[in-house]
């Protein structure tokens, strides 16, 4: 995809159409005057400490990358700034794709610029070959070998896009065996209706194919001390620009202030407005603009009346043609009068050439211009359900996925690129997301566990962690309805099977080899009875089907059986019952014989009276008993 960008030379800088650009992600949030929101972000990438431009920008060190090694130019010398001199660069040992993800962003629309530079940082004198995506769009291509100029002195890109999922993610995609580079990355916050956004929408990215300002030099945030809100740079038009005549074309500037700048949504500079373009006569002014055929194009006509004879409509008037169709008549003084800003967009569709052809003719007076932009619309592409991205994130930590692998950014997007390593997904059934259908990680070395956020993969199809040394226990959420595959074999699994694999549509079912047990599910046995494929050999702990022991009576999947809890609930229920039974007897046998209450006076009156009766029976008994005694002892004379 072609890409316009800004030559760096050691003494200036200018934009070029070309078909290389890039875009390594790195990122940190800071406040900044630039941008109408004052969120920006600006990454030195491989830079080790932060530092602060010539023209007042703080850039923060190297971050939020995903992996990568650092490096600085063969020539640090022709660079004029601390963040050019530096890059990061992503060998295919930190897998094919990486990416700088730039988190807790809040929704909205984004300016991001990127610079790139090779220079021969690794001394092998080739430049290489990579993709760059941004929220999971291709966006940039970069083929080997790059102009000489622009591989020894580096290019800036640029492009606006929607931020809707919190974070902004970019990414690189090696191609063959290159490592992708990035020297810098700025990301500012911009307002969400900025470039015709409630009309064209979300879905589009809007690719930067040249900016360019009409009689001056370039100017802009990192080439000069003049300022843009949103932190464009503006290059000189001389390149892109003749006649098709012998017609002189001039410029023309002002020191007058230029009225309706800076204003909301686009912020447009006013520096901007105070230089023009125009040509002699009756002279056609003709711009000739890179573009890929394949795709839409947006363009913006920057214009203002700044040469004070013109003082009433009608004395420059001129037409627009577009590929030659006339598109629209323009008469500046009409519109807004002179030193004021009057700017109008025209989308360009169905293109059948690279060149781009756009024709200021005279109508009356000489035809006047004051900035020329032009913004590929290229379609955002569709991205991974959400939650699944959530799960595969899940995953890709629980399972300890090496670097090598790439498990990196968006897994399924973009489609032009391949998924996430031993991963394979598909679009949905109202095409409007991506989803993962399958996942092979067979022989990987992988050390970790199954993360229980697999459960929200409920399009899984086919799930191959055969041969790893992965351990803990199954999650429930494993047996998904979609699943048909599932092979575990050769790991160390431990823990019973999940009662959810029986209710899964399993075909295949390959659980050998592990330290699983408890009781196998009946359904899930049943497979191989209903054509399917099951193995469980090689773990001793399971139990319970054909070709296995049979479990203990009241135990299994490693714990108490249904019938072992109920007989337990029941032996409580009646332990329970027979200790109410007990202390109920108790309560009555006391109300019984335990009174609290006084008796009635007569009843204490005739308990009195037999008691003093049993006691003076008791005397006469007792003495009787004595005297009797001395009768029986024999007599003792003295």
């Amino acid at each position: 995809m072609k890409q316009i960008k800004e030559e760096v030379t050691d003494t200036h800088r200018v934009q070029r159409n070309s078909r290389h650009a890039c875009i390594p992600y790195k990122a940190t949030t800071r406040t900044s005057k630039q941008g109408t929101t004052g969120l920006s972000y600006h990454i030195d990438c491989g830079g080790p400490t932060d530092s602060v431009d010539p023209f007042n920008i703080a850039w923060l060190s190297d971050r939020f990358f995903t992996g990568g090694a650092t490096s600085v130019v063969s020539e640090p010398l022709q660079f004029r700034h601390p963040q050019e001199k530096t890059l990061r660069y992503f060998p295919l040992s930190a897998g094919k794709k990486n990416c700088y993800i730039i988190p807790n962003l809040p929704s909205g629309r984004y300016y991001i610029r990127t610079f790139t530079v090779y220079d021969n940082y690794d001394g092998k004198s080739h430049s290489p070959s990579f993709d760059v995506s941004v929220e999971g769009t291709l966006v940039f291509s970069w083929r080997s070998p790059w102009p000489e100029d622009l591989a020894r002195t580096g290019a800036y890109s640029d492009l606006f896009a929607f931020v809707s999922d919190s974070e902004a993610d970019v990414c690189f995609y090696s191609i063959a065996t290159d490592p992708p580079v990035i020297g810098s990355l700025q990301l500012i916050r911009v307002d969400p209706a900025s470039y015709n956004a409630v009309s064209i929408g979300q879905n589009y990215v809007l690719v930067n194919y040249g900016r360019f300002t009409c009689g001056s030099n370039q100017f802009g945030p990192g080439f000069s001390n003049d300022t843009d809100l949103f932190g464009r740079s503006w290059q000189n038009d001389k390149d892109v620009r003749s006649t098709d005549d012998d017609s002189p074309v001039g410029s023309r500037s002002t020191r007058n202030t230029i009225a309706n700048t800076d204003q909301s949504p686009n912020y447009f500079p006013m520096k901007l407005y105070q230089t023009a373009t125009l040509v002699g006569g009756k002279g056609v002014l003709v711009y000739e603009l890179q573009v890929d055929a394949k795709l839409d194009y947006l363009l913006w006509f920057h214009f203002a009346e700044i040469d004070s004879s013109v003082t009433k409509s009608g004395q420059r008037v001129f037409d627009i043609l577009i590929n030659g169709k006339n598109v629209n008549r323009i008469d500046i003084f009409k519109e807004v009068g002179t030193f004021a800003a009057y700017s109008w967009s025209y989308t360009v569709k169905n293109l059948s050439s690279t060149v781009l052809s756009v024709k200021l003719q005279s109508v009356a007076g000489a035809a006047l211009i004051s900035g020329l932009e032009s913004y590929a619309l290229v379609p955002a592409d569709v991205a991974t359900v959400p939650e699944q991205v959530v799960a595969m994130r899940a995953l890709k930590d629980s399972l300890r996925i090496p670097d090598r692998m790439g498990w990196n950014g968006d897994p399924c997007a973009p489609t032009n690129w391949d998924a996430w390593e031993g991963v394979t997904c598909h679009l949905n059934k109202n095409e409007t997301a991506l989803v993962i259908s399958g996942i092979d990680l067979g022989s990987q070395g992988l050390k970790g566990f199954i993360s229980d956020q697999i459960s929200l993969l409920s399009n899984l199809a086919s799930l191959n962690l055969s041969s790893n040394s992965l351990g803990g226990t199954l999650p429930s959420g494993l047996g998904q309805k979609s699943l048909n595959k599932l092979d575990l074999s050769d790991n160390q699994f431990s823990g019973s099977i999940p009662q959810s694999l029986a209710t899964s549509h399993l075909q295949l079912v390959l659980m050998n080899n592990n330290l699983l047990e408890g009781q196998v599910p009946e359904e899930l046995y049943s497979i191989g009875v209903h054509g399917g494929s099951i193995d469980l050999y090689g773990n001793k702990g399971l139990c319970g089907v054909p070709s296995l022991p049979d479990c203990p009576l009241f135990w299994e999947n490693g714990g108490l059986s249904k019938k072992g809890k109920i007989a337990i609930a029941v032996s409580c229920v009646f332990v329970f019952c027979l200790l109410l039974l007990v202390l109920y007897i108790i309560c009555i046998r006391r109300r019984r014989n335990d009174y609290d209450f006084g008796l009635p006076q007569d009843l204490m009156s005739l308990a009195a009276k037999r008691n003093r009766y049993q006691r003076q029976k008791s005397l006469m008994l007792l003495e009787m008993e004595s005297q009797h005694a001395k009768a029986l002892t024999p007599f003792t004379p003295h």
